[in-house]
């Protein structure tokens, strides 16, 4: 694998980068992790890129993404995503609420240098796209969830703020309802609706 990546990378001129899936610090613990890493690096000159669901019980804490990070960027790993756990049946067994998913990011974030904020999220690859969870506040005398696309199945909606009632049990992008007088950005089957045009 190291010699293909490397002939990717010289002979294709393609950058080549590798999505890691580390949920806790633990797993980059290992001598044989620490040289799969490196020989990643030196050898096949590939990016290493980390992004992990937060669970329940697992690493919903902000000292422990916090200590991953820094461990990460140390070795070389670049923070990329902290995801909601997906909506498939061990769900329920791991799900944290958005509120509690934003704080212990925002929280994290807090005890780290620069070099970590490339880290976003919380998000959720759902039907209509990557929604990141930016914060709560109050719009229009109702506490609400202040969201964003990161990506979208329409990509006018990408960077787009919009807003949900503030749910403290929401787990999931069809757990949010909208606020009075407002839609969310997509319809009952999850796919987005169309773009409003911007008041000048």
């Amino acid at each position: 694998m190291i010699e293909l990546l490397r002939r990717v990378r010289e002979e294709g001129g393609r950058h080549v980068a590798i999505m890691a899936h580390l949920s806790h610090k633990r797993e980059l613990s290992t001598q044989k992790v620490k040289a799969a890493v490196n020989r990643l690096q030196k050898e096949a000159y590939a990016t290493i890129r980390s992004q992990s669901p937060i669970m329940r019980g697992i690493n919903d804490d902000a000292d422990v993404w916090a200590e991953k990070w820094r461990l990460e960027v140390s070795m070389g790993i670049i923070p990329y995503y902290m995801f909601m756990a997906r909506d498939t049946g061990a769900q329920k067994y791991f799900d944290v609420p958005m509120v509690k998913a934003q704080n212990l990011y925002s929280n994290a974030l807090r005890n780290c240098s620069g070099l970590i904020r490339t880290a976003r999220g919380p998000s959720m690859s759902c039907t209509p796209g990557k929604v990141e969870v930016t914060g709560v506040e109050e719009i229009m005398g109702q506490k609400a969830f202040i969201l964003r696309f990161l990506q979208c199945r329409d990509e006018g909606w990408i960077g787009r703020p919009f807003f949900a009632k503030y749910d403290p049990e929401a787990v999931w992008f069809d757990d949010l309802e909208p606020l009075d007088g407002m839609e969310l950005p997509w319809d009952e089957s999850g796919l987005p609706r169309p773009v409003p045009e911007v008041i000048q």
